[in-house]
């Protein structure tokens, strides 16, 4: 068993809308101007401009729930129509990799890349995982980036073998994938759990911690999530590598703070707050900086 492995196991164990008008202030300019070196900071928000540093970009259709591939050549997102996308990063180049049958919610793509591995026989991986809600039933689903009006499959939810081990298969959503290996995070709304997906040797995966909103660290070693604390939505991160050491990144909460995203390097976290985006440092070790009053989904591109 990999040290990788392991320590996945000891996871599961422990388990204002765009405008034409200014986006960003002096400070919140300086502020994305010094988070340049972490990735290019990104708000998508259902119109069809998509805020990339500071700057609106006509993606020509709306553009909801964009998410960057890793190294940050193509944007994933769900558009006005309600199938799944892709596009160059000024919005040009659009493909619709997956079209929505009808009757269907999609949302929150993500992207799974990895290299072939050879030694264990494992072949690369570029597929776009999203949640699809039909009938009032979500699950999440796959399909090839490189496909042209593919077909989404069932993405498997396999837990640990024996007793206890099978996981929900409906109402699970908000997955998000990083790192090497094929790694992903999810939420079930049925019990408000957050969930770990371990794509590598073998599928498997188990129940992380109470939450929602997850999103897993490039290096894979930490989730952060949302809670509900004291009557505000909080922050928080575990760390899989210290025994699932939970830490409030936002104690001092007196507004929501939802929908984190960290940067590519994992020391800083973009979030959403009712007015506007702000960052804060992964480790805890400071406070929530307004960077926008734009309000939407952030992401980082590479």
């Amino acid at each position: 068993m990999t040290m990788r492995t392991r320590t996945m196991a000891a996871a599961i164990a422990v388990a204002a809308a765009v405008t034409g008008t200014a986006l960003l202030g002096a400070s919140g300019a300086a502020s994305a101007a010094a988070d340049a070196s972490h990735g290019t900071l990104t708000i998508s928000n259902g119109t069809k401009y998509v805020l990339i540093n500071g700057h609106k970009v006509d993606f020509g259709v709306p553009v909801r729930d964009l998410a960057w591939s890793p190294n940050g050549a193509k944007a994933a997102f769900v558009d006005g129509s309600g199938n799944l996308d892709i596009a160059n990063p000024d919005g040009s180049g659009r493909v619709v990799v997956a079209r929505n049958p009808g009757n269907q919610n999609w949302s929150h793509p993500t992207w799974q890349v990895t290299a072939k591995d050879t030694q264990n026989n494992i072949p690369a991986k570029d597929n776009l995982i999203f949640a699809a809600r039909a009938g009032g039933v979500s699950r999440l689903k796959y399909v090839s980036a490189k496909a042209v009006h593919g077909t989404p499959k069932t993405l498997s939810l396999y837990g640990e073998p024996g007793p206890g081990g099978a996981l929900p298969q409906t109402g699970n959503v908000w997955p998000n994938a990083a790192g090497h290996y094929g790694t992903a995070v999810y939420a079930n709304d049925h019990d408000g759990a957050v969930y770990i997906r371990d794509d590598y040797l073998r599928q498997q995966g188990g129940k992380v911690t109470q939450g929602s909103q997850p999103a897993l660290s490039p290096n894979e070693e930490e989730v952060v999530f949302v809670r509900s604390v004291a009557g505000h939505d909080h922050v928080l991160v575990e760390n899989f590598a210290h025994s699932g050491h939970i830490t409030d990144l936002t104690p001092h909460a007196t507004t929501d703070y939802t929908e984190p995203a960290w940067s590519p390097d994992g020391k800083t976290l973009a979030v959403r707050t009712p007015s506007g985006t702000v960052t804060l440092p992964a480790d805890g070790t400071g406070r929530p900086t307004k960077v926008t009053s734009t309000v939407g989904l952030a992401a980082y591109r590479p």
